[in-house]
């Protein structure tokens, strides 16, 4: 950049300067040692201005486009007047100010063109050279981020690459904008005008004076701030200044703390008491809960049994709702402690994060820090009302709500629906499945069973409307009485009558003929009539049993009688109790 031609003065100076000489021989007589003097000066001021030099200058003139700047030796020359403009529109300079100069070139009149910027980068560029030498900072101006960095001015345009920011990975680079810091010079380039500038070492630096000072200080029980570093499941690690601290998941809060991440952010400032200091292996353990009392110690006395309390819904899971009571505290309403009569498949479909509710405090257990909490308990139970207004044996309106292989569910209050039981359909007939005599929507009378209100159970009965056909039948169909009926079903254990509409009795196989019999289909087909003797009946189990070979057998005489009544009756005992069993089963009783 430095051009070592010698300057020349202008042409007009050069012919004031020989007419003044010869008009000094021709008007005086002066010595030749005057005129050598002033060419040697000449010469000299020839000899030290150079392009590209920097030179010290006197302001002697301002003018609207142009200061004129006395370079020295009588050598003069000009800056425009927009390197010497604040942003304002404003000149900060006078006539006597001392000004460094850009000796930069002249323009087509012969006039010596000044700089004063082209000065200031000049020595801006000594001193970098000097800096990146002697390993010394420079002050910069974060200007803007740019790809891969941030631009940083120096005096001139730098580069501060993104990974020499700080010792670690900084996202977000615009915080750094307008920011003045302190920067290392890793490279310069003057040709090309390039410096590239870097932090990581000065922050570096900074971090061991502060991890020495930290080391040098902590102790247990200490309340210090950090910044987060890194959140993970377990636990965040925190920038004490030098030096990382692990604050626990446990060690967070009172109570439940899931994830970190959702309540704490990267970067945040946060103030914790140190737990525990390992001095050689520089481990910090540190807790943020125990800046606070363990509200768990006095829970039961704040918290009694049966109180309600008001609390914000912090969770919902599939089996019930977490309360925050306090901060640090929560309590569960389980998805059974939610509504008296409501069916809740799920508890967002009826609560949201974030709202208020009133509970009852149902158990308090200070040792495994739970509160078991019910909502349902805050109104009156209906399922009291319910037992008071429905006695036993009352008679009842619904419509049929739902069917299921054991019972009809039937409406009867709000909320509340009462189940009739597959047993409690009919008297007479045998139910297989209850949709065969009902519908939903179906209007349906029925008289109540049950109430259990401990359970929440409410129990109904249809076949109860009618009297108990049975109660009748034990009168009507006594043991030796006859019977005449159709046949209904052959099973291996016997044939099953209808005597009369609903009601059915049993003819087991040993009781069918006084002959061997292997099947009962060999005599008989369904819907044959036949007639038979009534052996015994039972309403409770709505069992009659009966059989056809007593109508075939010929009268006893009386020696032989007591003989064949015991054997029938060893025989037909043990009949009957095998087809008790076998229509159990067939029942699944």
């Amino acid at each position: 950049m430095v051009n070592n031609n010698n300057l020349n003065l202008t042409k007009e100076k050069e012919v004031k300067a020989d007419s003044s000489a010869k008009g000094s021989v021709s008007q005086s007589s002066q010595p030749k040692e005057d005129d050598m003097e002033f060419k040697e000066l000449y010469e000299q001021s020839l000899n030290q201005l150079q392009y590209g030099d920097v030179a010290r200058g006197k302001v002697v003139q301002i003018k609207d486009d142009m200061v004129m700047v006395d370079v020295g030796w009588k050598t003069e020359g000009f800056i425009p007047i927009g390197e010497l403009k604040d942003a304002q529109g404003n000149i900060h300079l006078s006539v006597g100010d001392g000004i460094e100069v850009f000796i930069d070139k002249r323009d087509s009149d012969g006039n010596l063109i000044l700089s004063k910027n082209k000065a200031a980068k000049l020595k801006i560029w000594d001193e970098i050279k000097n800096i990146c030498e002697n390993n010394i900072s420079i002050k910069g101006t974060v200007v803007e981020k740019v790809k891969g960095g941030l631009s940083v001015d120096i005096g001139i345009i730098a580069f501060l690459p993104g990974s020499q920011v700080d010792t670690r990975p900084i996202k977000d680079l615009d915080k750094f904008v307008g920011k003045t810091l302190d920067f290392k010079v890793l490279k310069y380039d003057r040709k090309r005008s390039n410096v590239v500038l870097s932090r990581r070492p000065i922050v570096a630096s900074e971090r061991e004076t502060e991890k020495k000072d930290i080391l040098s200080s902590i102790q247990e029980g200490n309340v210090v701030e950090g910044v987060i570093k890194n959140i993970t499941d377990y636990g965040i690690f925190i920038d004490l200044g030098g030096i990382d601290g692990l604050l626990h998941v446990t060690d967070i809060s009172w109570g439940r703390i899931a994830k970190p991440a959702e309540s704490f952010h990267k970067g945040e400032k946060i103030t914790v008491r140190v737990l525990s200091f390992d001095r050689e292996k520089e481990r910090v353990s540190l807790g943020l809960k125990q800046l606070t009392d363990n509200p768990w110690e006095q829970i039961i006395e704040k918290y009694p049994v049966s109180s309600i309390v008001e609390g914000k819904v912090v969770n919902l899971t599939d089996y019930g709702v977490f309360v925050e009571l306090e901060p640090g505290v929560e309590g569960l309403v389980h998805i059974s402690e939610m509504y008296w009569t409501r069916e809740i498949k799920h508890p967002s479909k009826v609560l949201n994060i974030g709202e208020t509710i009133k509970v009852v405090v149902l158990e308090v257990n200070p040792e495994s820090k739970r509160i078991s909490l019910s909502l349902k308990q805050t109104a009156p139970n209906p399922w009291e009302k319910l037992k008071e207004k429905y006695s036993v044996g009352t008679t009842v309106k619904g419509v049929v709500r739902n069917i299921t292989n054991f019972g009809v569910f039937v409406g009867i209050e709000e909320g509340i629906d009462g189940l009739v039981h597959v047993s409690d359909i009919s008297w007479k007939h045998r139910v297989t499945h209850p949709s065969e005599y009902f519908k939903k929507g179906q209007e349906v009378e029925a008289v109540v069973l049950n109430v259990d209100v401990d359970n929440e159970k409410f129990s109904l009965g249809i076949k109860q409307i009618e009297k108990n056909p049975w109660d009748e039948l034990s009168q009507k169909y006594t043991p030796g009485s006859v019977v005449t009926g159709k046949i209904t079903n052959f099973t291996d254990f016997g044939i099953f009558m209808e005597i009369e509409e609903g009601i059915e009795g049993l003819v087991h196989i040993s009781e069918i003929s006084q002959k061997r019999v292997k099947t009962s289909s060999e005599l008989y087909a369904i819907g044959d009539t036949v007639s038979a003797v009534v052996k015994s009946i039972d309403p409770k189990s709505k069992k009659i049993r009966l059989s056809i070979k007593e109508m075939e057998a010929p009268a006893p005489t009386p020696a032989s009688n007591q003989y064949i009544n015991n054997k029938e009756n060893i025989g037909s005992n043990l009949g009957q109790a095998l087809a008790d069993v076998k229509i159990n089963n067939q029942k699944g009783e």
